[in-house]
């Protein structure tokens, strides 16, 4: 069987949660099942360490996908161009983007649908794509896999899918994603914090992350307690940092605020596992990648108590209402100042861990193409 495969997301040191999802998938099932062929399609110049085996052929469109008019360009004229020329059987696409009417069997991964939600989220622009084409790419498909029981429940109410039609694929985790001795965290605090404690968050910084409710979270933590802890901030801006700017400006402990930028996994992996705890408030995740890297580090996690996030935490993450930052801050506090809470914490993430790894997200995801074809 011929497999074409959109990897557009597949960047060097640029993998964000998309492209990870794509390259720890598709390495392995490549690598499965040597007895297919995967023409991949990149709308750039690939990278080699993204060719994983000699069952792969890399193909590149002219066309690049870096604007809403250039993702309809390349995905109704482009992209089907190279699944006739190839003679494919199946397309698959793990970032939720394909043709609209595709001429063969067609697997989709949309990870989530919060563009549905709030249009302010995004570029107009990009917005407007978005609500316009995802529901009828998910209609168009013969089959979608998204990567949370939440988020199969959010396309089957906003966009009437039908529930059979979708699969649950779990994000698993990157194995450098490990605890650090005691003295080696404490290195890393020395290096980032000056030696002193600190929470961390890890993210986008876009206005679905919270990170102003964070923020002010965080303020009100340090103003009550006076506690050395600082707040790290590992993430790039994906749009404005004005709200977030406004915030630090008004913080009286902005100074304790700092921030890493994007991190390369090896590096980023050190600093999550000496931090007390993770940070993640959203208002929304579809599934929220960081918390099963902090657990797997024997970090715990505090996290909002909507959409995916108490599917992914289990019994192992503080709960909190992300609308109140008194909530957020009072959760701070106890992570920081009980140490039976957190012990018991990092025991119960050791249990709810085992439900996430690439390994078994790249079974579900052939089970699911197979579904799709009938075997």
């Amino acid at each position: 069987m011929i497999i074409a495969v959109n990897t557009q997301s597949l960047l060097k040191d640029k993998l964000e949660g998309l492209g990870s999802f794509a390259d720890e998938v598709l390495s392995r099932m490549v690598r499965n099942h040597p007895e297919h062929k995967f023409v991949f399609i990149f709308d750039r110049q690939w990278d080699p360490s993204f060719i994983y085996a000699d069952n792969v052929l890399p193909v590149r469109t002219m066309l690049p996908s870096r604007h809403p008019l250039l993702w309809y360009l390349r995905f109704e004229h482009a992209v089907p161009q190279i699944i006739s020329r190839h003679k494919a059987d199946l397309f698959l696409s793990t970032d939720g983007y394909m043709p609209l009417h595709p001429s063969v069997p067609t697997y989709n991964v949309i990870h989530d649908i919060g563009f549905a939600h709030n249009t302010k989220s995004q570029p107009y622009l990009t917005n407007r794509y978005y609500n316009r084409y995802f529901p009828q790419f998910a209609r168009n498909a013969g089959r979608l896999g998204t990567v949370s029981e939440y988020s199969k429940a959010d396309i089957v109410k906003t966009w009437g899918i039908d529930p059979d039609k979708i699969d649950v694929i779990y994000n698993g985790v990157k194995t450098v994603f490990g605890p650090l001795p005691a003295a080696e965290q404490q290195q890393v605090r020395e290096n980032v914090t000056s030696g002193c404690p600190y929470f961390i968050f890890v993210g986008s910084l876009n206005q679905r992350k919270n990170v102003e409710g964070m923020l002010r979270a965080f303020d009100i933590y340090k103003e009550k307690t006076g506690s050395v802890h600082k707040l790290v901030v590992v993430g790039e801006c994906m749009w404005s940092m004005s709200t977030i700017d406004h915030e630090l400006e008004h913080m009286r402990h902005a100074d304790d605020v700092i921030f890493l930028g994007r991190l390369q996994p090896q590096e980023l992996a050190r600093v999550v596992a000496s931090a007390q705890a993770l940070l993640l408030v959203s208002f929304l995740e579809g599934f929220g990648v960081p918390l099963v890297e902090a657990m797997n580090c024997d970090v715990p996690v505090i996290t909002s108590n909507c959409t995916s996030m108490p599917e992914v935490a289990g019994n192992a993450g503080l709960l909190v209402n992300p609308q109140s930052d008194d909530d957020i801050a009072a959760a701070m506090e106890r992570i920081a100042t009980d140490d039976e809470l957190r012990a018991q914490l990092i025991a119960n993430a050791k249990i709810q861990r085992t439900k996430f790894s690439w390994d078994k997200s790249a079974i579900d995801l052939w089970n699911g193409i197979e579904k799709l074809l009938g075997k």
